[in-house]
């Protein structure tokens, strides 16, 4: 599963895997965010997630797919579907109601509904993006650094370095000067 390759979701280890999970969710989505119980519960459900900032609700297959950097904030209801990989680099925000989907499903109708066979694709999301609301990162997906995604945006192909893109499907608009002194854009 974690190597892309086509896979059962209904093995027994996956779906124990993912009630394990669902306990740890249950934890942080009825926590009080810079409570013990809250880093507590983020920390249990992500590992290596020491100074992680999320908003309740959140969720989430698994956790333990999901590696992020320093300095990471999502926002209210973000949902990673993680059965592959999502790498995140520092300094990476996330507006409300973000998904990043690792999860594909084959197209045709034997493997998609007979077989039920999934697979999936990793997503990278590089150091200083902002994401905004309600965007949507699609499986393979790598966002370059220093980028931002607008709100409601589908992403659906890589998104290079230091640029705003938006739309859906989402599409570069403009680049960004990263070396401006500017705090805001009033363009």
């Amino acid at each position: 599963m974690i190597a892309g390759e086509a896979y059962d979701a209904w093995d027994t280890e996956l779906v124990d895997a993912r009630i394990a999970a669902r306990y740890k969710l249950k934890a942080l989505n009825v926590s009080i965010p810079m409570t013990p119980e809250w880093r507590e519960a983020i920390n249990s459900l992500i590992p290596g997630s020491n100074d992680a900032f999320i908003e309740p609700p959140f969720r989430c297959d698994y956790g333990t797919n999901i590696h992020l950097d320093r300095s990471f904030y999502a926002n209210f209801n973000c949902t990673m579907l993680d059965i592959c990989p999502i790498t995140i680099g520092e300094n990476v925000m996330l507006g409300p109601n973000v998904q990043l989907y690792t999860a594909a499903h084959p197209l045709d109708v034997q493997g998609r509904v007979v077989d039920a066979v999934e697979f999936g694709k990793p997503i990278i999301i590089s150091d200083n993006v902002w994401i905004g609301g309600g965007a949507i990162i699609c499986p393979g997906v790598t966002v370059g650094a220093n980028s931002v995604i607008g709100a409601g945006s589908v992403v659906t192909m890589d998104v290079p370095s230091d640029v705003v893109a938006a739309g859906n499907p989402c599409r570069v608009i403009r680049p960004i000067d990263n070396g401006g002194a500017s705090g805001c854009d009033k363009t």
